[in-house]
């Protein structure tokens, strides 16, 4: 299960890791109940702050697949760390100083989400110039249990503090400070026991390439769709967490992160089932993306706050589950040249559905209640998983298709 930690490098990265993604996780909640208290509790304003903060992966995200592809990965990574600390820092200090309104967390919502078109390509087809071929599965899968396990420390610490502390502008703070880890992990690493991949040379097409090396691949391009249904209510779930905690249940700060992290238990303990898998498969896929769906109609529908809890954990696993074996599919089966664009282009799907899913479902919370949210977007869900093995087939137009793209992609490059 931890297999991949026997690798220097690959333990320096996850280290720093867990304390950063802590960080960021604490910020998460306060970013949410920051929104939250400037606006007199509007779930529009949070759906609209979540939908600002992947905007930019929509807009511009494919091209932060091509400079990962054409650039070396870890100074990209110490620059990406660095602006985002550098963010966190300032809204902190305004948050501190009394100045902060919500445009300010509009506006950094939104500059993250710029940092994160080059960091989130670039971090993950990172992974497997850490570890190798051999143990890339095993290493994603242990850095969405490491993801989790910071999301089940941090919100639920996020909580405590801004109830001890009085406010949500310490926590800015300390996700600021947390970037060190990471930063002075990738600092350390040995070059020589890296697994660099050739830099792409810069040419016209490289961001039409990528995409048409997906489209016509189906084994790649299933786990695309997939993940671009969940991703549509997948963000807006937290929403609904908050929502749900705040308006149906009637619970402060600390309880809210409580939520938060009961959620965040079923990812970790599904993280950690994924890191003994040897190889992902498609029924694994569609079991995890299915279970989400319909979890989010059940915990829609819970009566009280400790139910609520216990609903969450499995939402959580199923989530994870469905996540982690898309990410190894496309890892694997992408040719080491087109990673960074195959990445980038998940992580389009991803995140991109935000802008369009948190605020369309935050205001059916505000208008017909947060219950209604939740289980609005359980069934838009499970209807667009339902639909994916067809569209896989119309898109990638058969297997036909995607092995003659094969040939011309390696034509080209032999020529």
């Amino acid at each position: 299960m931890f297999r991949s930690l026997r690798i220097r490098n690959y333990r320096l990265y996850a280290t720093g890791g867990v304390v950063s993604n802590v960080g960021t996780w604490m910020q998460r909640t306060a970013q949410d109940w920051l929104v939250l208290d400037l606006t007199g509790g509007s779930g529009a304003a949070l759906g609209l702050t979540t939908a600002l903060q992947f905007l930019p992966v929509l807009l511009f995200g494919l091209w932060g697949g091509v400079i990962a592809d054409r650039y070396p990965k870890r100074p990209l990574l110490v620059i990406a760390q660095t602006l985002m600390g550098l963010l966190a820092l300032t809204t902190g200090v305004l948050v501190v100083t009394g100045t902060a309104e919500v445009w300010h967390v509009y506006l950094m919502a939104f500059a993250l989400g710029l940092v994160a078109c080059v960091e989130t390509p670039t971090r993950q087809s990172f992974v497997v110039e850490m570890v190798g071929p051999d143990d890339l599965t095993n290493a994603i899968a242990l850095n969405s249990s490491s993801f989790n396990l910071a999301r089940v420390v941090g919100p639920a610490l996020a909580g405590i503090l801004i109830y001890w502390l009085g406010g949500t502008g310490p926590i800015f703070l300390i996700n600021a400070a947390s970037f060190a880890a990471v930063i002075g992990g990738l600092l350390l690493m040995r070059r020589s026991e890296l697994y660099p991949a050739p830099p792409v040379p810069r040419r016209k097409g490289q961001l039409r390439e990528g995409l048409r090396y997906v489209r016509h691949s189906p084994d790649l391009l299933m786990p695309v769709i997939v993940v671009a249904f969940m991703a549509l209510f997948m963000q807006s779930f937290s929403t609904s967490i908050a929502l749900m905690s705040r308006q149906e249940f009637g619970q402060g700060a600390s309880s809210f992160g409580i939520a938060s992290s009961a959620f965040a238990i079923g990812a970790l303990a599904g993280g950690l089932m994924a890191a003994r898998r040897v190889r992902p498969s498609r029924r694994l896929l569609l079991g995890g993306a299915a279970c989400f769906g319909l979890g989010q109609i059940v915990a829609g529908l819970a009566p009280g706050y400790p139910v609520f809890l216990v609903l969450l954990v499995p939402v959580g696993m199923a989530l994870i589950t469905a996540n982690t074996t898309a990410n190894a599919t496309l890892q694997l089966g992408a040719s080491p040249e087109m990673r960074g664009r195959v990445m980038a282009l998940f992580t389009l799907v991803f995140t991109g559905g935000a802008p369009i899913g948190a605020p369309v479902i935050g205001w059916i919370a505000e208008v017909a209640g947060p219950r209604a949210g939740m289980i609005v977007a359980g069934l838009l869900c499970l209807a667009g998983i339902a639909s994916a093995p067809m569209l896989t087939r119309l898109i990638a137009g058969g297997r036909r298709a995607a092995s003659s793209s094969h040939v011309a992609v390696a034509a080209g490059r032999a020529s």
